[in-house]
């Protein structure tokens, strides 16, 4: 495998991701509990969806064969995706959101802080900006974890429940593979166990204060690596990429 391969395959993984759960959270729009939270989680999928396109547009300029953000969002099947599998994940209630955002947005701090330092200069500059963005996003997520937890009977059962259902998906987050070897050596990466110690810290950190047990480690699933995802996927990328590919000579 190539440098270029390898850094082309990395930039989809951030840019799905991001991409993917934007998506997700746009689904709140009009939905939220709250005229505030409305708007703030409205906002955080615009974040997400603009940290995407940055990957993507480099994807393609890497790539060379012409293919532009558009295309890789809309133009893409289920098995070439390579977003984390708790980023698609279902809304479900409010809680599972939190839930599901607090552990993505931790992962993203800590995976943009080691990247502003990449040898790639996009990839840091991606990283710098994108930083102060999901600074918000953890701190949003985290402060709606000890308030839900820290809150009613009701509350912290519901929260609980949801970091116990969902904790198996986290342990995709963190895997590596041949993409993440070559680019660690260029000093374009960075290896995942060291942002697995300080997401770990953080998790911990919060739960404490939200007076919630940390799930255990048990099965985790996996896919990430391979473009293999839940039956969640399709069905969101159904409705993404319905209007351009029922039109797809239509300028917007």
């Amino acid at each position: 495998m190539t440098t270029k391969e390898a850094l082309i395959n990395y930039c989809l993984r951030i840019g799905d991701t991001s991409l993917i759960l934007g998506q997700r959270m746009s689904e709140w729009c009009s939905n939220g509990p709250i005229l505030e939270e409305d708007i703030a989680m409205t906002n955080i999928a615009l974040d997400h969806i603009g940290q995407a396109r940055t990957m993507l547009t480099y994807a393609g300029e890497l790539e060379g064969k012409g293919r532009t953000e558009d295309d890789f969002a809309y133009k893409r099947h289920e098995r070439e995706y390579y977003n984390s599998l708790l980023s698609e994940r279902p809304n479900g209630h409010f809680g599972d959101t939190v839930a599901r955002n607090f552990l993505q947005s931790a992962y993203f701090y800590h995976l943009y802080s080691a990247l502003s330092s990449s040898k790639d200069n996009m990839i840091a500059a991606h990283a710098a900006k994108s930083l102060k963005e999901v600074t918000y996003h953890l701190r949003h997520s985290a402060e709606w974890v000890v308030r839900l937890g820290d809150g009613t009977e009701e509350s912290k059962e519901k929260i609980q429940t949801s970091f116990d259902e969902i904790w198996e998906y986290t342990g995709d987050l963190f895997e590596m593979n041949e993409v993440d070897d070559v680019l660690i050596k260029e000093g374009i990466a960075i290896n995942q166990t060291e942002i697995k110690a300080k997401w770990d810290k953080t998790v911990d950190e919060v739960l404490v204060r939200a007076k919630l047990q940390r799930p255990k480690d048990a099965y985790m699933h996996s896919g990430r690596l391979n473009a293999i995802h839940s039956e969640y996927l399709g069905h969101l990328l159904a409705e993404m990429q319905f209007l351009p590919r029922a039109y797809p000579d239509a300028k917007w």
